[in-house]
């Protein structure tokens, strides 16, 4: 296992910040670990780190144990954190090349090259930190946490402040790191975790709610299902309303009266479906498809943190 989480309780005063959570990651893999602000995330992310000391629990990274190995630990490990510390007054490339240092790179140039080109900071490398936009500094932030190639990339919120073509550049760069490196990212923008993990660790109030692969996930979420229906013919859209059981219904067509397709949120398909096919038997409109769609990550998520 590259990281080991066993039992982990962390407390502020009278407050338990994270509640006796357990979780492994193996080598290759490429987690989202989400949850609403305040639910522990960034707090586990430090304590695995070894930034912060945990009240109870054992956490091991690379099977080393983060506080009697604290050193050797950070050395397999490479993190940004969600507030990106930067020295401002430095070059872009003088502070890597600290950083470097204190890693103690042989080949500093050359390591510092292949980073500054991995995460797009050629054009920028000869600037002054504080010159730079705020999605620049966070490639810097990643690139700092890329320069002595570890073996276990913790990255929250990676992708802030950048434009949308930046966070399709850091996308791909985060995938192509978990194809050798295990990778523990959080994030707000699920659609983003989608797109790069097949798996996520979702944290609510401090404790574990879900982990699981994202399709199992979707599967599994009972509280709501979509039902998608198209019609060979014409179905006004108030007799599709009349439908029980259902929270909504999008009918998908640039017509408010009637239309071909619909899509219908319900905690009773089963019951939403003898409908469907009783209302098409009454008005002679045939079926040409009727399948449930699979809840997206959104309302997993939704659901698991609200409850």
């Amino acid at each position: 296992m590259s990281i080991e989480v066993e039992n982990l309780i962390k407390i502020y005063g009278e407050q338990k910040a994270v509640n006796n959570i357990s979780f492994n990651i193996n080598q290759g893999e490429v987690v989202g670990f989400l949850g609403p602000n305040g639910a522990g995330k960034s707090t586990t992310m430090k304590i695995i780190t070894g930034c912060l000391q945990q009240s109870k629990g054992n956490v091991s990274v690379c099977g080393l144990d983060v506080t009697q190995l604290p050193l050797a630990v950070k050395k397999k490990i490479g993190y940004l954190p969600e507030s990106n510390p930067l020295y401002h007054d430095m070059h872009v490339r003088e502070y890597l090349n600290f950083i470097a240092s204190i890693h103690s790179i042989k080949n500093k140039q050359r390591a510092l090259n292949k980073v500054i080109e991995m995460v797009g900071l050629g054009s920028e490398s000869k600037k002054k930190i504080g010159q730079l936009s705020k999605g620049y500094k966070q490639r810097v932030g990643l690139a700092a946490a890329l320069v002595h190639d570890p073996e276990v990339l913790i990255l929250d919120e990676p992708t802030s402040g950048l434009d949308p073509n930046q966070i399709i550049e850091i996308r791909e760069l985060i995938k192509q790191q978990g194809k050798n490196k295990t990778v523990l990212f959080s994030s707000h923008i699920l659609q983003e975790v989608e797109s790069i993990c097949d798996r996520v660790i979702i944290i609510n109030k401090g404790e574990i709610v879900a982990d699981d692969q994202i399709n199992n996930l979707q599967k599994t979420n009972k509280n709501e299902t979509i039902i998608l229906v198209q019609f060979k013919e014409l179905m006004a859209s108030n007799l599709v309303e009349s439908i029980r059981d259902v929270s909504s219904i999008q009918p998908n067509s640039d017509t408010k009266i009637s239309s071909y397709r619909f899509r219908i949120k319900t905690s009773n398909p089963e019951s939403v479906r003898k409908q469907i096919l009783e209302l098409s038997l009454q008005h002679n409109c045939n079926i040409v498809s009727l399948q449930s769609e699979n809840n997206s990550l959104e309302d997993v998520f939704k659901v698991l943190t609200n409850k």
